[in-house]
């Protein structure tokens, strides 16, 4: 075989791979989000998680004293039951202290019960032993019948301290690696801001409510009445108005992408995406995703690959008790959310590539087309 048919015969299966190349970089518009709907009647979870380690979500309960990890096909399992928990307590925000394999809960009881705020720390690698039931403490003075405190959400830092947020009185617990709770942060701007003219009856009188750590050395916290993002300092409590481009009434839950630092922050109409240049001085709300208000979405977390998902609970049902005694709900969802602004960031970049390996590719087949000539040339 002459060596100028050689070369013809390595350029076909060049091109064939060339041609697959770009067939597996354009991205396949079948690609659907995922959505996992679950079972657990009466469970109407307000608190989702991920948990890397265990690779699956993990929901509370309003009602029931447990705390549940749900696969991505949608399998149920129990991880932690507390009977010490007062009966019919809910379950609100969580997180998983990846760092020391253990899970933080907020736990919050509603009239009629007691009033009852605390922290509640479960270790992930004894099937879910309780480490600690740490009561919130409250302000000198406070009357708590008048205004009970509400343990609301939860984040952790790497030293495995929590923060949790009082969504009744607007400030910040911190409880330590070991339990010991006290009054973190009650800056007085928690207080300054108007409550929004378009919040609802439901949010008026809840303030502080997601809360995100940033290894940087400060918190970022949402209030839901105000639509107000603050940025608070992890030693001092000191805490800074962050200068949005928009208001984010009734935010409820947040998180955090590790990837760019995005924050998104959920409602129970939307999802908002916020990024910063500047350490959260300042913001930009840079896309905002319609969410199926009927479910109440009332958490958002981050799970593998980045993937944001957001927890469709149908808390307000659980709470204002709208079924029958024997009839409460069975089915409850968690639902990948994607931006199409990302989207199509994404598409550009790809198709830059594309472009690129396309013109590599002319270039290789021009200089492969003069290496034949020369060859003929020098076998004629």
């Amino acid at each position: 075989m002459s060596s100028s048919t050689r070369c013809r015969s390595s350029f076909i299966p060049s091109i064939l791979f060339a041609v697959v190349l770009v067939g597996l970089l354009i991205p396949s518009s079948a690609s659907k989000r995922h959505v996992i709907n679950f079972r657990s009647p009466g469970l109407y979870p307000e608190g989702l998680t991920w948990d890397p380690s265990g690779q699956h979500f993990i929901v509370g309960s309003l009602h029931s004293r447990t705390i549940h990890s749900v696969s991505d096909a949608g399998v149920v399992q129990t991880l932690v039951f507390d009977p010490d928990l007062p009966e019919n307590a809910s379950i609100l925000g969580l997180a998983v202290d990846s760092t020391n394999r253990r899970l933080l809960a907020a736990i919050h009881c509603a009239p009629p019960l007691a009033p009852f705020s605390a922290l509640a720390a479960y270790d992930l690698r004894s099937g879910g032993r309780r480490i600690f039931l740490s009561s919130l403490p409250s302000l000198a003075g406070d009357d708590e019948d008048i205004a009970r405190d509400i343990a609301n959400d939860v984040a952790v830092d790497y030293n495995g301290n929590a923060y949790v947020t009082n969504s009744a009185k607007n400030f910040i617990w911190k409880v330590d690696r070991d339990g010991a709770a006290s009054i973190f942060s009650r800056s007085p701007l928690f207080n300054s801001q108007p409550v929004a003219e378009e919040a609802d009856a439901s949010f008026r009188d809840c303030g502080l409510n997601g809360i995100v750590y940033n290894s940087k050395g400060y918190l970022l916290v949402v209030q839901s009445n105000t639509g107000k993002m603050f940025k608070v300092d992890e030693e001092s409590g000191k805490a800074k108005l962050v200068l949005l481009n928009g208001d984010l009434v009734a935010a409820d839950g947040m998180a955090r992408r590790r990837r760019d630092g995005t924050v998104m922050v959920v409602s129970q109409k939307k999802l908002w995406l916020v990024k910063s240049q500047d350490s959260w001085s300042e913001g930009v709300v840079y896309d905002e995703i319609d969410l199926d208000v009927e479910g109440f979405p009332t958490a958002v977390t981050v799970a593998g690959q980045d993937r944001v998902y957001v927890l469709y609970g149908r808390v307000m049902e659980g709470i204002m008790g709208n079924y029958k005694e024997g009839e409460e709900r069975e089915w409850f969802g968690i639902e990948e959310v994607s931006s199409e602004k990302e989207s199509g960031e994404d598409k550009i970049w790809v198709y830059v590539l594309i472009g690129l390996g396309f013109a590599y590719f002319c270039f290789w087949r021009f200089q492969m087309k003069r290496l034949i000539t020369n060859m003929d040339k020098k076998t004629t």
